[in-house]
């Protein structure tokens, strides 16, 4: 899926699976990369919207997973 942040790549594979952690690691990532506040806080609302599926489902649709 390409989406407007496609350019960023978050690495999941062999990493820890626990949900707290991944969305700590992505919303760092974020800053890093200066995506504003309104956008950051969209995602996250998505990305807790659900179950661990869901999580990485909206991670996904907005990243690149590597």
């Amino acid at each position: 899926m390409n989406n407007k942040y496609s350019h960023i790549k978050i690495k999941l594979i062999g990493k820890n699976g626990n949900a707290f952690s991944i969305l700590a690691k992505i919303n760092k990532k974020l800053q890093k990369h200066n995506v504003p506040k309104q956008d950051r806080e969209l995602f996250l609302k998505e990305a807790r919207s659900g179950d661990y599926n869901n999580l990485l489902k909206v991670c996904m649709n907005w990243f690149t997973i590597v």
